[in-house]
């Protein structure tokens, strides 16, 4: 077999199916939308409403966060089709391997790699700024030494909490499935609580004025809000790698995909009504606009519990990509592209512990020593290169006759998909070219393990 066939050879479902049969099934539609939820709303419903409003879009910024999950929606839907017929770990990487090939499968699960570490790097820092500050307002202060990334200049060396909380989460974790959903559940509660305690609290103080104009920067102000707030629906899509641990996932994996971004998007339009009918969009170009409304209104006391509601925010983002990242890499491990050692269940718990280990070493890594104000922009490329293919995915996928799918299927097939190709590129195209440059030599990386590595152990090199 040439080097070219050999390359785009594509998986076996079955076997597949086979090897996944060692996690087990534990969720449920629910657990896969707070799951979602967790992903989705973190600390950017506090703030972008009320900066990108400032800026951008005015009072209009509600109808911004509307057209952006429509926009979400096209890749979300292709994303439950794969999920219904393909019930396997490993997200777009495995999706890619069965229908387009081995090389793309790899391009794939090396962009989501990239999207999900980093993205929990980025937030383990915010977490740790927010918590530093609720300690100090007990009196409690870190050595500055120890309070963020390694810069000797200015006499910090290491961020302590940032990678005491990745380390915390992934522990949990490692205890198995269903203690760990059951704690990211309960958080997520608190978090729409909290969430929802804004809205009852700033309903009372909404003046229509504030409404007026509603569109001061234009229709163009509508079409920019909604690019910008786009990238706060990302991370739905790590609710696609849990897969294998589902329960009925025909049913419940578009349930819980397209169920959070229902979710996520009534949230989003009721904060952005809420807070720009608070408080004229003038005023809201500040680093915390949700508690800055309250504050104005002399709610004081609510301003303090958003502060809870973004440390609960960032910590179920967290538990749910680093759990979506583990099951990446046990996919890539299974497969033979990575370290097989890395494609191993733990008897015990039935949890991918090795696959873990190495993803929390990683992320605690960046997250405690290395700035990523220049890289989480890269989050952005993974994704949105991964929406691409499974949205593109689509049409090759309806045309397999060994893959029945009885369950979710895209609607307004083919146009919906071809849709959602065109508006994931037009995103891409609105990318910074240091994005892309950036985003470049990672693939470069990433080609170079495949091709001096993957090739060689691959299990389909076996067969």
């Amino acid at each position: 077999m040439d080097l070219w066939k050999r390359i785009f050879k594509k998986e076996s479902l079955s076997r597949y199916l086979a090897k996944d049969k060692r996690l087990v099934k534990t969720m449920t539609a629910k657990d896969l939308i707070a799951l979602g939820i967790g992903a989705v709303i973190g600390t950017g419903i506090f703030i972008l409403p009320g900066t990108v409003a400032a800026l951008h879009s005015g009072p209009s910024i509600i109808l911004s966060f509307i057209l952006a999950a429509v926009v979400c929606s096209t890749a979300a839907m292709c994303y439950a089709e794969f999920s219904s017929a393909l019930p396997i770990a490993g997200s777009a990487y495995s999706f890619g391997n069965v229908v387009f090939g081995e090389i793309i499968g790899w391009f794939l699960g090396w962009s989501l790699i990239l999207e999900y570490m980093l993205a929990v790097a980025a937030v383990s820092t915010g977490w740790a700024a927010y918590f530093n500050s609720l300690l100090a307002g007990f009196g409690i202060h870190l050595p500055k030494a120890l309070s963020n990334y390694f810069d000797p200049t200015h006499g910090t060396y290491v961020n302590l909490v940032a990678i005491l909380i990745v380390w915390l989460i992934a522990f949990i974790l490692s205890k198995g499935v269903r203690t760990s959903i059951k704690l990211n559940n309960l958080i997520v509660i608190v978090k729409i609580a909290i969430i929802l305690l804004f809205l009852a609290v700033g309903f009372f103080y909404v003046k229509p004025t504030n409404w007026q104009p509603f569109f001061p920067f234009g229709g163009m102000g509508v079409l920019t809000g909604a690019s910008l707030v786009f990238f706060a629906y990302l991370g739905f899509d790590a609710v696609s790698a849990s897969a294998a641990e589902v329960k009925n996932p025909r049913k419940n994996m578009p349930i819980g995909i397209i169920g959070t971004l229902i979710i996520c998007t009534i949230l989003y339009t009721l904060v952005s009504i809420v807070l720009t009918g608070m408080v004229s969009y003038t005023k809201l170009n500040v680093a915390d606009p949700v508690a800055f409304a309250l504050r104005l209104v002399h709610q004081n006391w609510a301003a303090g519990i958003i502060s809870l509601g973004a440390l609960a925010g960032m910590f179920t983002m967290m538990v749910t990509m680093i759990y979506s990242s583990s099951r990446l890499i046990y996919s890539i491990g299974r497969d033979g592209l990575l370290p097989k050692a890395l494609g191993k269940v733990s008897e015990k718990h039935h949890t991918p512990n090795n696959s873990m280990l190495v993803v929390t070493i990683i992320i605690s890594f960046m997250g405690g020593f290395v700035s990523l104000d220049q890289l989480t922009s890269l989050v952005n490329i993974g994704t949105l290169i991964a929406f691409t293919f499974i949205s593109l995915g689509i049409l090759p996928l309806r045309k397999r006759q060994d893959i029945p799918n009885t369950g979710f299927k895209v609607p307004f097939y083919p146009v919906l998909p071809l849709i959602s190709v065109f508006l994931c590129l037009l995103m891409l195209s609105t990318l910074p070219v240091e994005t892309w440059i950036a985003s470049a030599i990672w693939f470069i990386i990433g080609m170079f393990i495949y091709f001096t590595y993957g090739v060689k152990h691959s299990q389909l090199t076996q067969d």
